[in-house]
């Protein structure tokens, strides 16, 4: 087979497509592309556009920009393509976001008994916390984070908790990149007092989010380790401040801390 024919497999004999008219068509024929090459072990361009129905130009388009993310990978020598390292990494990271929703359930639910607080789950995103769990208190007012709800690590108990047992080089390129917005006159806003708080944190091994995200909220947490000693979650106790008060908080800390290393052996993680 001569280097010709190689290309006409892999690549169109000719590139000039135009941009696609509406962006959510264009998504909608990227993942199927995408699940074509799954698939299936490694396809040619004529495979894959004959199984997708889209034209082989828009299908080289689409797995050239699916492989400049690494959700695909191109076979020079074959003129084949299949399924990229990326796609892996994201498969990981949901098995193990469930895995971890899974075993914390229980160590939540005994927490949020002995405490009368809510219990919550977050796990690390690049920039911020984002909530995947919840065991609520039966108490008429309690905290309440929808699953998928945002938090900036520097204003959340759990998001405070993970930056203390990371590099001050992590830690100072998270700030760069999401700033540090002052939600409320306690917000830490400025990377000394911040730094100073992860600090102790670290020292004691469980963080307190003191009104710093929503005012009359405080907020007890830990962090939870993979099994490279790594934070990338954590487990909190949340509830008003008329009910957590400072000495509550203080009390309710070593639990919250046995609870995120139970967590921590269940999957399978190392404490630092």
């Amino acid at each position: 087979m001569d280097a010709t024919e190689k290309r006409q497999r892999g690549r169109p004999r000719s590139f000039n497509a135009p941009a696609d008219a509406a962006s959510v068509q264009a998504l909608d024929r990227g993942l199927k592309i995408l699940a074509i090459v799954a698939d299936g072990d490694a396809l040619s361009l004529s495979e894959v556009a004959a199984r997708s129905g889209i034209a082989a130009s828009t299908a080289y388009r689409m797995l050239t920009t699916l492989a400049s993310h690494g959700m695909v990978e191109f076979d020079r020598g074959g003129q084949l393509w299949s399924v990229g390292v990326e796609t892996y990494r994201m498969g990981s990271a949901f098995l193990r976001r469930r895995k971890l929703v899974d075993r914390a359930r229980m160590v939540m639910q005994e927490l949020m008994e002995t405490t009368g607080e809510t219990a919550n789950l977050g796990v690390a995103e690049d920039d911020c916390v984002v909530f995947v769990s919840q065991v609520e208190t039966h108490q008429a007012i309690r905290a309440f984070f929808r699953p998928g709800t945002r938090s900036p690590f520097h204003a959340s108990g759990i998001g405070k908790a993970i930056l203390a047992h990371l590099s001050p080089e992590r830690v100072n390129a998270i700030v760069r990149k999401a700033g540090l917005e002052a939600y409320t006159q306690k917000t830490l806003a400025d990377p000394m007092s911040l730094a100073q708080d992860l600090g102790v944190i670290r020292a004691r091994g469980w963080s307190i989010d003191d009104e710093e995200r929503n005012a009359g909220m405080r907020c007890v947490a830990a962090a939870i380790f993979n099994e490279f000693g790594e934070p990338v979650a954590g487990i909190s106790v949340s509830g008003p401040t008329v009910r957590v008060t400072h000495e509550r908080a203080a009390a309710i800390g070593p639990l919250v801390r046995e609870a995120a290393e139970e967590v921590t052996k269940a999957i399978g993680g190392k404490l630092p």
